[in-house]
């Protein structure tokens, strides 16, 4: 099964799934104690779903979500630095119905885009341990599936790249590594006539830095439109 139906059905079980009992643990204790800023927020708690257009021909796959962002929000790149850096150059690269993303009743639309990550639990650090992402790893595997418009993965960060490439061996579509190695920019022919491409991670580390800019982002972005087939934004 493909589609919205599909997509719907597994964001269910995401929300549901215990399967990472240090995850668990850490999300509903910081939903718990709550940051000072967000005292009068219900936070999310649990996995977070995936969101965007069932028919979108880019997808998007960062790592996890933050602890005080889509942790509390329930929407992924959602709240926090990250994604007040991220949704503005969605919407300007014609992904987005508007640049600002607060909470997943906001209003906020995807076009021709999809949103996951290769995590779906907030990990403590920010670093999820091997055993998480293999536990994670099918959910991904079933959400490529039931995206059949899909034409370019942009990967936000290493570890989505990787966790990209292992969803590649996992189910055969390649058989080894080989030349796919993580980069800002890079960009890969991958099979089924998709393509793949590398983004530095738009996090607060990466943005205050300079060693991610809105332009060289925004040009990641454009360039997914044009191997998708898309018109430009």
């Amino acid at each position: 099964m493909a589609g919205a139906a599909a997509l719907e059905l597994l964001n269910q079980r995401v929300v549901e799934c215990t399967r990472c009992a240090r995850l668990r643990e850490h999300c509903t204790m910081v939903a718990e104690k709550k940051r000072r800023a967000y005292l009068d927020w219900e936070y999310w708690g649990k996995p977070v779903p995936s969101f965007g257009d069932a028919r979108a021909r880019v997808l998007f796959v960062g790592l996890a979500p933050g602890a005080h962002g889509s942790n509390r929000t329930g929407r992924p790149f959602t709240g926090d630095g990250s994604g007040d850096f991220l949704h503005p150059l969605l919407h300007r690269a014609g992904f987005a119905s508007q640049a600002r993303s607060t909470d997943r009743d906001d209003g906020l639309k995807l076009k021709d885009a999809w949103i996951t990550a290769v995590v779906r639990c907030a990990p403590p650090g920010n670093k999820p341990l091997p055993e998480e992402m293999a536990n994670c790893a099918p959910f991904l595997d079933e959400e490529i599936a039931a995206l059949p418009e899909l034409r370019a993965i942009v990967c936000l960060g290493k570890i989505g790249f990787d966790g990209v490439v292992a969803h590649l061996i996992r189910t055969g579509q390649i058989e080894r590594r080989g030349e796919l190695k993580f980069g800002h920019g890079v960009e890969y022919r991958i099979p089924g006539g998709r393509w793949l491409l590398g983004s530095y991670h738009p996090s607060l580390q990466n943005t205050n830095t300079g060693k991610l800019t809105a332009e060289m982002m925004l040009r990641v972005f454009e360039r997914a439109r044009r191997l998708a087939g898309l018109p430009g934004s």
